[in-house]
């Protein structure tokens, strides 16, 4: 069974008396344990198709299959709990919470969305902290962090709800090209050691060779797809 399926997916968005089409008929197939890079200039749909998966948003025609699930069907309600259990999100902006600690920013998902005892949510936090090379850094708050250290500590958030699947929308974009590098084989170390599927949008055309699986858009059509790095 794949991981992400998209069928005849198309969005459209309302600007006043104008509809435009952010998605057009679209058709993918991801399998489960991919590191996959949705690719294309700004407007191509790249977010919008990342927020569809993500449950954050819902086609105008068309279904989207995530984990067996039509998530196109799922309520409010339903979606955020499908959110909470099965997918985990990495921001350009990191989306740290500024009065938190490293640990307890890491810890907020456990305690907001899964209700995990005390006791399991430090041996998680400990352990992902550990896996993305910051646990050094737990006690300190988002200010003292440089930005590679704020999106390991995104890294380590994401996956510590143990999600099939992680989003990331330009998850390189305000980090320094090493930082950048760092963090796109950051994950494809946690995808192989915890058997997570990934699937990043991202302008950098080096960065995107890291990925094993390339879609390329352009007007909200997919135009292309190749394999990448192995």
């Amino acid at each position: 069974m794949s991981l992400v399926e998209l069928k005849q997916v198309t969005k459209d968005y309302r600007m006043g008396e104008i509809s435009v089409q952010a998605l057009k008929d679209i058709e993918i197939d991801i399998d489960k344990q991919s590191f996959v890079s949705f690719v294309g200039p700004s407007g191509s749909g790249k977010t919008t198709l990342l927020n569809l998966i993500g449950c954050l948003d819902k086609p105008s025609s068309g279904e989207v299959f995530v984990n067996g699930t039509a998530v196109n069907t799922l309520s409010n309600k339903e979606a955020a709990q499908f959110r909470g259990q099965y997918l985990g999100f990495i921001f350009q902006n990191f989306n740290l919470l500024p009065v938190l600690t490293t640990y307890e920013n890491v810890e907020y998902p456990l305690i907001m969305v899964q209700n995990i005892k005390a006791n399991e949510r430090k041996k998680r936090i400990m352990h992902y902290l550990d896996a993305v090379g910051i646990a050094d850094q737990k006690d300190k708050y988002p200010s003292q962090l440089s930005g590679g250290q704020k999106q390991r500590v995104a890294v380590a958030r994401a996956l510590v709800t143990d999600p099939k699947l992680v989003l990331a929308d330009e998850p390189t974009a305000n980090l320094d090209h090493d930082s950048a590098f760092k963090i796109i084989e950051l994950m494809r170390q946690m995808k192989r050691d915890f058997k997570t599927a990934f699937i990043f949008s991202t302008h950098d055309p080096k960065i995107v060779k890291e990925a094993e699986i390339i879609y390329t858009l352009e007007d909200g059509k997919i135009v292309g797809k190749k394999i990448g790095a192995s």
